[in-house]
């Protein structure tokens, strides 16, 4: 594990005990620093003493003299104001900082590969990890997805990290340097964190700081704010760009266009491949993060036959487009991670004749967007508090169904879907919904779904 030395006989304060707010705290603890720590859950607070740390109210005027606030991602910085323990730690002179910024004091070797975006970042991370794993390099995925970074191991010179980052923690990690960096796409969110569109983009923008003449800038230049800051590195910037782009082949770059994957991102060196059988990259969504993904990888000297072998055998991410089960014609895709209208939409045009089940706690806007899209579903199956309003929206154009549950939702869709006898038909579950109505988490209702399918399963087939 990342074990903290550059904070030795350092004071250190951690607000958030979450689970990468208590690995940082651990990780400087067992390196000699001294640490204090609080979180406004109770729970967490005990978990953080029986670990042997200083619990601190971190939140009242007696602040401890602190070197630096290790902040979790999710408390507020600047917008829409700075949360309390942020302008004491100011007036106590600490600097304001996140876990990656620990990480990079602390890492001694291995390349650094960074992706941000609003959407496709946790997919393209896990298929760069993927791809390098396949070949046999030496590498660990954390950040934003799976382990924290304080808990990912040391790695040799030629190993290579692989970070998937969010705006909240590019906000907090100042010296925050790539040797590759990749930004998928900017679309409105976290709007409330970051003030508007502008402040959004510029901290997206913080993947490529400080790369020098030997960094890789990788950029989707199909996203026009994307495409912008792309001609801003061109002009100012120092390392090379290499394009991405689903709509057209580039120069330089990666496309995929109709599933074919081309790459010219190596001089003389041009391939190609056609992706568009593989399960777990549908979908133009998809194809932009294999495009970035190739890119990464090929820029640290991967070969095109490396990066076919591990395309075909990507298992893509749970609750992402997963394939869960086949039942003669009909194929079972979970995508529970699908919690508002835009991310449904991507699943809703990778396929024809859907058996749709969604619902939930519904988001603002419900799925109004969708209607261009309804024509590809055969009916819906609802479920949650959003059922009625869903329903309301479909009314006339999609057959629908109010299910108790999703258990029940299954069963309807798949006796629906075997009395139509459509050839490739697919029983979705993309829920353009939270997940809290029902269920704990997206995670919990995606299980839920896959042992219903199973389930399901076995009774048609026995």
């Amino acid at each position: 594990m990342m074990q903290s030395h550059a904070y030795q006989d350092k004071n250190i304060a951690v607000f958030g005990l979450g689970k990468s707010g208590m690995a940082t705290a651990r990780q400087l603890h067992l390196g000699a620093a001294h640490v204090f720590v609080w979180d406004d859950n109770e729970a967490r607070r005990q978990a953080a003493a029986e670990a042997g740390l200083t619990v601190q109210d971190l939140t009242d005027a007696g602040w401890p003299k602190v070197e630096a606030l290790v902040l979790s991602p999710g408390v507020p910085l600047t917008h829409p104001a700075p949360h309390p323990v942020v302008g004491a730690a100011r007036r106590a002179g600490a600097a304001v900082i996140g876990d990656v910024e620990i990480f990079l004091n602390e890492k001694t070797a291995g390349r650094l590969i960074g992706i941000t975006g609003t959407n496709g970042k946790s997919t393209t991370s896990a298929l760069v990890h993927h791809l390098l794993k396949s070949v046999g390099r030496e590498t660990a995925l954390g950040g934003n997805i799976g382990t924290p970074v304080m808990d990912l191991p040391d790695l040799p010179e030629e190993g290579c990290y692989v970070l998937e980052l969010s705006s909240y923690q590019l906000d907090l990690t100042p010296s925050w340097r790539a040797d590759v960096a990749v930004l998928l796409n900017i679309t409105p969110d976290h709007l409330d964190r970051h003030g508007d569109m502008t402040g959004y983009a510029a901290v997206k923008k913080r993947i490529f700081q400080n790369q020098d003449e030997a960094g890789i800038a990788i950029i989707n230049i199909d996203d026009p704010m994307c495409d912008y800051i792309a001609t801003s590195l061109a002009i100012h910037g120092r390392g090379r760009i290499i394009p991405i782009s689903t709509r057209f082949p580039v120069e330089g770059g990666v496309s995929v266009i109709d599933g074919r994957l081309e790459d010219r991102s190596v001089d003389d060196q041009s391939w190609t491949m056609d992706i568009s059988g593989i399960g777990s990259l549908r979908g133009r969504h998809n194809w932009q993060n294999a495009a970035a993904a190739v890119a990464a990888v090929r820029s640290i000297g991967l070969t095109p036959d490396e990066i076919r072998a591990g395309l075909k055998s990507f298992g893509g991410l749970a609750h992402r487009m997963e394939e869960v089960g086949r039942l003669r014609n009909l194929l079972f895709i979970n995508d529970s991670k699908a919690t508002n209208a835009e991310a449904t939409e991507k699943a809703l045009i990778s396929f024809e004749n859907i058996y749709w089940i969604a619902g939930g706690r519904e988001k603002a806007g419900g799925i109004t967007t969708l209607q261009p899209h309804f024509g590809r579903i055969r009916r819906a199956f609802l479920i949650g508090e959003a059922a009625d309003h869903f329903a309301a929206t479909l009314k006339g154009q999609t057959p629908f169904e109010k299910c108790d549950d999703l258990g029940n939702a299954v069963r309807q869709a798949v006796r629906a879907a075997i009395a139509d006898g459509k050839k490739d038909a697919v029983i979705l579950l993309s829920p353009a919904a939270a997940s809290f109505d029902q269920f704990t988490s997206f995670e919990a209702r995606g299980d839920a779904f896959r042992e219903a399918v199973q389930k399901v399963i076995a009774e048609e087939m026995s």
